[in-house]
């Protein structure tokens, strides 16, 4: 494959300085750029030779180099050390402009079915004729590709003008974008934060998204920076929480539930998921065994003065339509896909309700020094 100095030039602006939001390209990071047969040879200046995104942005630049122009390529980059001042964080004034609603999908704890929950939402939420799209900003544990049967998808960039573009991958009528498109799924994803918050940045800016109702954002479990860089470059309408009936879940689901509602972050919770609430034989769709207690998140919401907005059984069926890339809730008249479609409602309920009793949504701006902790 031939590429000049413009293609190669064009291709790194997709990868942006985690501190600004700027591509590297604008901030005059690249120089000495040298172009023979298969091999890309350029200096990434950068700050000080402490700066904690030199390595993540070496990186980045020799997987998208390799991603977007030949997986064969051999790229040489030098850290140059001079004086470099990133200008100020420059993302758009608000990301997702054409997007009515912003839906974050958020656990305390890994293990509960939160991506089962948004992935199945988001279904439900398509098939009841909104426009919808789904942001897997699980960035260590992606599980868009297999949860669409995607795992050998690989979303195209587009330009205009100056402007580079990721276009979403659609399925079922749902704009999809997930690291996991990126990567190889055999592979441990193994980055510091500042990698893993510039993917996200670039997946929220450069995302062709468009116009849409509802976007749905399948949050990583816990409370940690991907939060933060979340309410902080978009501004959530509101957050589900999911959690099972155990006591263990049920302890990280008050502290997630805390954290959004925290007075510096202040992101709506519209309210709370209980997840694999009771078994239920596929024969038998009227027998309940409560295996991991009854009620645990019902009672948590009425503690904590929350919406309970479902009450989605344990089935073999759920998990095995997710592991065949067709989520439980395209079919809409089964027990299961009933339950999903009830989801769906009473989320859409809260949005509206949230929508006339509050501000509009915005970006979250909170003291740099503030943590997630609860």
């Amino acid at each position: 494959m031939e590429f000049n100095t413009e293609k190669v030039l064009d291709t790194l602006k997709m990868v942006k300085h985690p501190e600004t939001g700027k591509d590297i390209v604008s901030l005059g990071m690249v120089e000495d750029m040298e172009i023979t047969d298969n091999k890309i040879k350029f200096s990434l200046v950068i700050k000080n030779s402490k700066d904690p995104f030199a390595k993540s942005l070496v990186k980045a630049c020799d997987r998208t180099l390799k991603f977007y122009l030949n997986e064969d390529l051999e790229v040489e980059i030098n850290e140059k050390v001079k004086h470099f001042e990133a200008a100020a964080f420059n993302a758009p004034a608000k990301p997702f402009s054409q997007v009515t609603n912003i839906i974050g999908v958020a656990s305390g704890k890994g293990g509960v079915g939160k991506s089962t929950i948004a992935a199945n939402l988001a279904v439900s939420l398509a098939k009841k004729g909104f426009t919808v799209g789904l942001l897997d900003a699980d960035i260590y544990g992606p599980s868009v590709p297999l949860m669409f049967d995607l795992v050998d998808a690989k979303p195209i960039a587009t330009k205009e003008g100056d402007k580079t573009w990721i276009e979403p991958i659609e399925k079922y009528g749902i704009k999809l974008m997930s690291i996991g498109f990126f990567v190889d799924p055999d592979k441990a994803l193994i980055w510091r934060g500042s990698m893993a918050t510039n993917a996200l940045n670039q997946f929220i800016n450069d995302g062709k998204w468009g116009k849409l109702d509802y976007i749905v954002i399948d949050m990583p479990p816990g409370t940690g920076d991907i939060h933060l860089t979340l309410v902080q470059a978009i501004g959530i309408t509101g957050v589900v929480i999911v959690s099972t009936p155990q006591q263990v879940a049920l302890a990280d689901a008050r502290k997630g539930i805390s954290m959004f509602e925290q007075k510096d972050i202040d992101v709506p919770v519209l309210g709370l998921v209980e997840n694999m609430a009771y078994f239920t034989p596929e024969d038998c769709p009227n027998n309940k065994y409560y295996i991991f207690g009854k009620d645990g998140a019902k009672d948590l919401a009425e503690k904590m003065n929350v919406p309970l907005l479902g009450q989605i059984p344990l089935v073999q069926g759920i998990m095995e339509a997710g592991d065949n890339g067709q989520p439980i809730a395209l079919d809409g008249n089964n027990p299961m896909g009933m339950a999903f479609r009830n989801l769906a409602d009473n989320v859409v309920k809260q949005t509206e309700i949230r929508n006339e009793e509050k501000a509009p949504t915005t970006k979250v701006v909170m003291d740099p020094n503030a943590s997630c902790s609860s």
